[in-house]
């Protein structure tokens, strides 16, 4: 039976999978992500291959895993935020951008936004079964409220809105990803940029 490291079996699974957060890593700076396999994931991480398999039956499979328990934190507080009704869509809409863009400096959240990242990126599913469909969906709803009280101008179409502006978000990450000094700068630009779309003053005859 292997060695349980930590002092429970769920502190010994925290730290394996902290294991392999760190491998994809330090993988990711080495090759391209469609030459990673997972013979090279579970020697980084110091795992049986058969150990593994445990934890996932394949690679897209180990980045969904990764990505969901990363993202985890940040769901739960842009939750928290959107279901603020009482408070002005544009203030919760500025908590929400600063959540996701500080979510974005965790290591394993990384691994979406690195440069080259795009065939990782394709492994994650999108629509519902996306990590982040909870935070798109929390977005909607606040653009949504936005719109209704004469906050934001009407959109029209507020899911292709959101995808679009998600852009913006995703650049921001990127750029942070880079530059981890540049955290506080790409906060405002990128509060500024989403904010300018969606605000009723900002609509042009």
């Amino acid at each position: 039976m292997p060695r349980i490291r930590g002092t429970s079996i769920e502190e010994h699974h925290e730290m394996v999978w902290a294991d392999l957060a760190s491998a994809m890593r330090e993988l990711l700076l080495e090759r391209d992500y469609d030459a990673i396999n997972m013979g090279h994931i579970a020697a980084r991480a110091g795992l049986a291959r058969n150990t593994l398999y445990n934890y996932a039956r394949d690679k897209g499979t180990l980045v969904l895993a990764l990505t969901e328990r990363a993202s985890r934190p940040a769901v739960e507080r842009v939750a928290r935020i959107a279901a603020r009704s009482g408070s002005p869509a544009a203030e919760r809409l500025r908590e929400i951008i600063e959540a996701f863009l500080e979510a974005s400096t965790d290591q394993s959240m990384q691994l979406m936004f690195r440069p080259g990242s795009g065939p990782l990126v394709d492994e994650v599913p999108k629509g519902p079964d996306s990590p982040f469909h909870t935070i798109v969906v929390e977005v909607e709803n606040v653009v949504r409220d936005g719109i209704e009280r004469g906050e934001f101008r009407d959109v029209g179409d507020v899911p292709l809105a959101v995808e679009l502006l998600s852009g913006v978000m995703r650049a921001g990450a990127e750029r942070i990803g880079r530059d981890p000094a540049a955290f506080a700068t790409t906060v405002r630009a990128s509060r500024e940029i989403i904010l300018a779309s969606l605000e009723a003053r900002s609509v042009r005859a």
